[in-house]
Order: structure tokens, then sequence, then C-alpha cells
């Protein structure tokens, strides 16, 4: 990522800390500012997290409510669409010096696998609806993620996939085509494995939902990264690090040989 897109998500940090700081000294709830700017209690939360960008008039009645005597409108001219939300910055901080990157992944072809039709059409559909500035700088962040597939040294990048990922056809059959024509170009990488699992197991190691395994520079230790409705979070310590990567093996283990995977995404490709 280049200098400026480090930079903004760090700046939507500071903005929403320093919201927090002049709200909790003018003693206004969330929810008080909320009313004020026409915003609710959550949507001040996220600002304040660094998660969305202040709209409309928020930063200029925010000043003037919490006199903060133009320190709010300073650092919110700093903060733009970055394509990287705050709480992501740290995982991808991990995620470019790893040695091994490993995803399960059930609803959706995995970001780094994206096309940039596909990856358009999956922040397309975020709800609440993000903005054509905010989504095409989602989908710029998205494609430079495939760096990982090509520096050096490279990563051992692996993925198990549900079939449904390979056939929602998020923003048309033809874009769902294309992208799983990337699919088995990556797939040819010396670095890189992908698996599909069955559709119809009688057991199944994932049924916990998706996560992403890093295993640190130098292989020195391991990562559990997992995201969900409710928030995100890493696992760093055990007996919860070493069971999720077993769980991960499992699962290697119940899929599709990555020759399997390529012959079935081919036929999925086809029968578009």
């Amino acid at each position: 990522m280049n200098n400026e897109k480090k930079k903004t998500p760090g700046a939507a940090k500071a903005f929403g800390a320093l919201l927090r700081f002049y709200r909790e000294r003018a003693g206004i709830s969330q929810e008080a500012l909320g009313r004020k700017t026409r915003y609710s209690k959550s949507q001040v939360a996220m600002i304040e997290r660094g998660e969305r960008r202040a709209k409309g008039a928020f930063v200029e009645i925010a000043d003037k409510l919490l006199s903060a005597q133009g320190a709010l409108l300073a650092v919110a001219a700093e903060v733009t669409a970055s394509g990287v939300a705050a709480w992501f910055e740290d995982y991808l901080e991990e995620e470019v010096k790893a040695a091994g990157i490993h995803m399960y992944e059930n609803h959706v072809i995995p970001g780094p696998l994206q096309t940039k039709e596909y990856a358009r059409a999956v922040f397309n559909s975020a709800v609440p609806a993000l903005e054509d500035e905010e989504i095409e700088a989602s989908v710029l962040a998205r494609l430079e993620r495939q760096e990982m597939f090509s520096r050096k040294p490279a990563p051992l990048v692996t993925f198990v996939l549900e079939k449904a990922a390979l056939t929602k056809p998020l923003g048309g059959e033809d874009v769902l085509r294309e992208n799983l024509l990337h699919l088995l170009d990556v797939a040819k990488l010396r670095n890189v494995e992908i698996q599909v699992m069955p559709e119809s197991p009688k057991t199944h190691a994932g049924l916990n939902g998706p996560f992403i395994l890093l295993e640190t520079e130098g292989r020195k230790g391991q990562l559990v990264y997992v995201e969900g409705q409710g928030g995100r979070y890493f696992l760093s310590e055990q007996p919860d690090v070493g069971d999720t990567f077993a769980r991960y093996s499992t699962l290697r283990a119940q899929a599709f040989t990555p020759e399997e995977t390529a012959q079935i995404i081919e036929q999925v490709a086809r029968e578009l």
C-alpha cells in the first residue's frame, strides 16, 4: 500500500479519538451528540472507532457543540476514503509480512482472490450503503492485497471455500465467470492452493464460520483473525490458536484436492 493509503485510516482513528476526547470533556453522550447531528448513537460510536467517516454537517456541528475550536475541522480535512476500515488496518499490518496465510470462507470468494468487478459487487452490497468514493477506494485497496501472491519471500497461501461461494452470482453471471477463471489462474501459482468443500458432507469442521490464519514473519508465531456481525478480533493465545489451526487442517482433509477443485471450478464456469 502506498503512503497515502497508510495515512488515511490513521487519520480516521485520530479524528475518532479526538471526537471522543472533546465529547467526554463536554460531558455529552454519544446519543445526545447523535440527536444534535442527526446521527444515531451507533453511528457516532462507529465514527469514534474510525470505522465510518463523518458526513454532511456532522463535523461543523460537533466542533461547535463540543467547543473544539476548529480542531475537529482540521483533522477531518485529512480523512478521506482509503478503502481500509480502521479496524482492518491492524490485520493488514500482519498479513503483509506473514509467512503463511490460510483462509476459510463460506459466503463469498475471499478478498485476495476477487477480481475488480466482483469486488465492486461485494462493496455495492454493503448495508448501510457506501458512497461511490468509498466503494472505489475499497476496490483498489482490495486489489492491492493480491501483492501477497508475488512478494518475496513468497508466503504459502491456501484457501478452503464452500461451493456456495463459487456459485453466488454477485454482479451477474459474467462477473462471476470472470472471477472463476481468475481463480484457476491464481491456483497455478506454486505457493497457492485452493480447495473446495463437498456440498453434502457428513461431518464439517468449519461450522463456526469463516476465519483467517496467519503464520507470522519467520514462522515464529501464529495468529487467528475472525470477523462477525458484532465485531472482529485476533486470537493469539493457546489453546485457541492451536485449536483453530487444527480445525483448518481438518477442513483441508475434508475438502476436495486442489486438482479436483480446479475441475469443479471449470465446470461451474462452463455452466454459467
